[in-house]
């Protein structure tokens, strides 16, 4: 894998040609969401991903689980280019989820609200009678999520298939119920959250030998477990956007190492530390050298599939996340230039939306689900703000370390012993 010279930087420094690239990069990304915003203001439900280079939403929703993603990216704007225009917008487009913070059908709460009103609580004063009202909707999104619970055998937040779905890329919502429980949610979410957890670290993701795949680190994207009354085993594997149970699809192996250094910061349970780390080297050693991943690690016309920059965004994210958490690591100066080779890679003309005419998104070469044809190489909401979180935390490293990024980042260590 070819990545980005850091032999002579000093440790958590970033290359000064990324740094003044990555501020190119924020300037064009400003302009082109203002443009957005003018189209689809906070009266529309926020789209989804681009055809044709426009911004869509589908008419008939299979599951409404990134609007947070777009409020979010005024609200990263902000923070970055400390323009208040963004603060404005980012409150108009964050209240009208408030709502949501009651939805029981869905299991995306996380994504909803750490990624709005998260990042809103990041940026008010310690002193602003509005962190209450802030920290009461998280803490109340996070109970609601944690009432998902399929509780039979070895518990987990069940995803929007029914309580016998396990998804992998719950592990990125249980941030909230992690974050809850240490900001005055009732101890069950946290413990739930720490279940869910181990229960998705045993059936999800790969380890050599006897379970559920002969490659460590690989992930599985859905498990089925049996929920007839008494039992409540697990059955078999499954995918709704890989290209089969049995491949590593390359968003949910994205959504595994992020999630999994989360909640070793969050828990301190060295289990979750060894899975970030069985999967981010699985990231590692099977990435092309560009660092940007197939759709799927098992496509069958590799290398004539199309490649996912929304999944290598959220690793990027995942690796300088879990290079913070275990810096001592030996793998962590690999992480840290992966992350830095993932950001330059996106960072160049061919992946940005705002250098291609007609072209409404931030990042392009995205896939949102493959099987079923939908936002393969365009835009999609979530890439946008992964990579709005990755160029932030890149400019972090100039500051010495990565800093707290609010309800994205869990404070207080719950004892992992509680489920």
């Amino acid at each position: 894998m070819v990545l980005v010279n850091t032999e002579n930087l000093p440790a958590g420094e970033l290359p000064p040609s990324l740094r003044r690239r990555l501020g190119e990069v924020l300037r064009l990304c400003d302009v082109s969401l203002r443009h957005t915003t003018e189209s689809w203001g906070p009266d529309r439900p926020a789209p989804i991903w681009t055809e044709g280079g426009s911004w869509y939403r589908q008419p008939d929703m299979w599951t409404d689980w990134t609007p947070g993603f777009y409020a979010g990216q005024m609200w990263l704007l902000y923070k970055l280019l400390k323009d208040d225009f963004w603060a404005g917008k980012a409150r108009e487009h964050s209240i009208p989820l408030l709502p949501r913070r009651f939805d029981r059908d869905v299991h995306d709460l996380g994504f909803i609200f750490l990624s709005s009103y998260g990042r809103w609580l990041e940026q008010t004063e310690e002193d602003d009678p509005v962190r209450a009202e802030l920290v009461d909707t998280i803490v109340t999104a996070a109970t609601v999520q944690s009432e998902r619970w399929n509780g039979g055998g070895e518990g987990f937040i069940y995803s929007f298939n029914g309580p016998q779905s396990l998804f992998i890329d719950i592990m990125m919502n249980v941030r909230l119920l992690f974050w809850a429980a240490a900001n005055g949610a009732d101890s069950r979410v946290g413990e739930r959250a720490i279940e869910h957890a181990r229960t998705s670290a045993r059936y999800l993701v790969r380890r050599g030998g006897e379970g559920l795949g002969e490659e460590d680190g690989s992930v599985a994207h859905e498990a089925i477990f049996n929920t007839e009354q008494g039992r409540g085993e697990f059955r078999c594997l499954s995918t709704q956007q890989g290209y089969s149970p049995f491949t590593c699809w390359a968003r949910g192996l994205a959504w595994a190492i992020y999630g999994y250094a989360y909640a070793y910061g969050a828990t301190g349970d060295e289990t979750f530390l060894e899975t970030a780390h069985l999967c981010a080297e699985y990231y590692l050693l099977n990435t092309p050298g560009d660092c940007v991943p197939y759709w799927d690690y098992g496509a069958p016309g590799i290398p004539d599939e199309p490649r996912d920059s929304s999944a290598a965004a959220i690793a990027g994210c995942g690796l300088l996340l879990l290079a913070e958490q275990d810096s001592g690591a030996a793998g962590a100066g690999d992480y840290l230039r992966t992350a830095l080779t993932i950001g330059a890679t996106l960072s160049r003309d061919d992946y940005l939306g705002p250098k291609r005419e007609g072209e409404e998104g931030l990042l392009l070469g995205g896939v949102y689900h493959r099987p079923r044809g939908w936002g393969v190489g365009g835009a999609v909401m979530w890439g946008d703000y992964f990579f709005l979180e990755l160029i932030e935390r890149l400019l972090s490293l100039d500051e010495g370390s990565l800093k707290p990024l609010g309800p994205g980042e869990c404070p207080v260590r719950l004892e992992p012993g509680g489920a």
